[in-house]
């Protein structure tokens, strides 16, 4: 803290699911994230953020061996009764456009494969200060683009 003021940092990003069982194969299984808490839980989310039920079950992902105030953590959201698919936005609109893992790309899309949860993959090579890297997007199970990346693109390196 300084002056009494945290450094903003992304705490987690949340995903209403339209199917958990689904969002958790592509995260754990494919993407290898890991399940940090997994519980219902009771609020006035009607009035928080318009939520139609006042329950939800919510499962935290990320690394177990990162603090969750050092990296970002993905929540997926279950309501009762389900919720309904957006369809993706092509080309791209303002909001949210996308959620971004650092990952082994060819064996995390090989698992995402064998899974049959390879959906609408697209390859780029980017140039970085570092060299070029290969870059993948994929759809998760409701539509949502995942960028794939096995490193920083703008960070220069400090071998």
């Amino acid at each position: 803290m300084k002056n009494g003021w945290m450094s903003p940092a992304i705490h987690h990003t949340v995903i209403v699911v339209s199917d958990l069982d689904a969002s958790l194969r592509f995260y754990v299984d494919g993407v290898g994230l890991e399940v940090l808490r997994d519980s219902e839980v009771h609020g006035d989310w009607p009035a928080l953020f318009g939520a139609e039920s006042t329950s939800l079950r919510v499962v935290f992902l990320g690394r177990s061996e990162i603090p969750d105030d050092t990296a970002g953590v993905l929540e997926l959201n279950a309501f009762p009764g389900g919720a309904q698919r957006h369809t993706p936005a092509s080309p791209p609109v303002a909001g949210l456009f996308m959620i971004s893992y650092f990952v082994n790309v060819e064996a995390t899309l090989e698992r995402l494969q064998a899974l049959g949860l390879a959906r609408d993959v697209r390859r780029v090579e980017q140039a970085t200060p570092n060299g070029s890297i290969t870059l993948a997007t994929v759809r998760d199970p409701d539509g949502v683009a995942v960028l794939l990346t096995p490193g920083s693109i703008t960070a220069p390196d400090h071998s």
